[in-house]
């Protein structure tokens, strides 16, 4: 019978909770492959979907690919786990003029042959039957797997296809991603989400300075993520009355600092309305004049109660661009609409800010009415991949 057999990788670390972050793994698969036609079973290790459409099987590889917590997995061929059907279905294995070797695992330690002993007695059979074939135990062309688990089942395969890794989605719970226009913060909400936390997004907008195409491409971002993230509620707040009073009282050196400390004021306020356990930027140290450690100090000054998680602190330009090249993000990244981020730039904004500067600057503000009345035009717009 045809398979699907799914490995997943850091779940074994989890001691007593392992049970809990598999019960989300497998919600997780099931939820991604709604509408599909397909058998879910487990085995000490593994998980096996079984009577699908193999019209299909393509199609829903592909979906299993972008599930956070699958290690790898392989197309097999499922038989009970006696020697006779094993012997059998390597038999059918045609392997032309290729190298090959045979690796046996046994989960199942009745088998009555050792792992060693079956490998080298397959390695025969598959010899006998393609005459040109020749064994390679270092450098095989094919890796032929005989996986016999603890089902009373065994797998035959050629092949493994990693899988995303990483944790559930949902199993570090649920938190905020301040989702821009750029190549970095998509990034960041990949990263974060595959090391569990489920994310909404929050984009900032300034119409008439930035154009509703902006906007729209920020949402298509999102529809991206919903790849991997199955939906994301994003949250659009008008951020033009905030940046005018910045420019007129404040000094243009200092705008951007105290504009990314409102930010952060406004995402704190949604995050504890909500539920959300932390704030995720797409900030990489040094890339920018916001993001050296000063200016990141200055801006973290204002988030009373939540952490700030920044997955792509340690990453560089050319990592940040490759991995949106891979979720596809990048070519929508690039596009020439401008964010919020952009308006009203000065020409040499502060790198080394201190919190009492912009403090000092914020007094010139009417924080608290900007805040509330940026939360009032919050816009909520719901997203799935689908």
């Amino acid at each position: 019978m045809r398979t699907i057999l799914l490995r997943f990788g850091e779940l074994y670390l989890k001691g007593n909770n392992r049970n809990i972050f598999e019960s989300i793994l497998i919600e997780n698969i099931k939820k991604k492959l709604e509408g599909e036609t397909f058998k879910f079973s487990k085995t000490f290790g593994r998980y096996v979907i079984s009577d699908y459409d193999e019209q299909r099987e393509s199609e829903i590889v592909s979906k299993l690919l972008k599930v956070f917590g699958l290690h790898s997995l392989s197309l097999a061929e499922e038989v009970d786990a006696d020697y006779k059907s094993i012997e059998d279905a390597v038999k059918k294995i045609n392997l032309g003029k290729k190298t090959f070797k045979v690796v046996v695992k046994r989960a199942d330690k009745t088998f009555p042959m050792t792992s060693m002993e079956l490998a080298s007695t397959l390695g025969g059979v598959v010899l006998k039957a393609n005459k040109e074939a020749s064994v390679d135990v270092y450098n095989p062309e094919v890796e032929i797997n005989v996986d016999i688990r603890l089902n009373k089942k065994a797998y035959i395969f050629s092949s493994s296809i990693s899988c995303q890794g990483g944790l559930p989605l949902g199993s570090a719970g649920k938190g905020l991603l301040l989702l821009s226009g750029g190549i970095d913060s998509p990034v960041a909400g990949y990263l974060i989400s595959k090391r569990g936390l489920k994310i909404e997004a929050l984009h900032f907008h300034s119409y008439p300075y930035t154009s509703e195409r902006a906007k729209e491409k920020v949402i298509t971002l999102a529809k991206r993520l919903c790849h991997y993230c199955d939906e994301i509620k994003l949250h659009v707040v008008s951020f033009t009355k905030v940046q005018e009073a910045i420019h007129m009282h404040c000094a243009p050196e200092f705008m951007i600092t105290i504009m990314r400390r409102i930010m952060m004021r406004i995402a704190e306020r949604i995050c504890k309305r909500d539920g959300l356990l932390t704030i995720v930027t797409g900030e990489s140290l040094g890339q920018v004049a916001s993001q050296t450690v000063q200016s990141m100090t200055v801006t973290n000054s204002v988030v009373k109660e939540l952490p700030v998680l920044r997955p792509c602190i340690a990453m560089d330009k050319e990592e940040i661009m490759q991995v949106a090249k891979n979720i596809d993000t990048y070519e929508t990244s690039i596009l020439p609409y401008e964010d919020c981020c952009t308006v009203f730039l000065p020409k040499n904004p502060v790198i080394k800010p201190t919190i009492e500067r912009a403090e000092k600057e914020e007094k010139k503000l009417d924080i608290e009415s900007l805040v509330e009345e940026a939360l009032q035009s919050e816009e909520i717009v719901f997203l799935n991949g689908k």
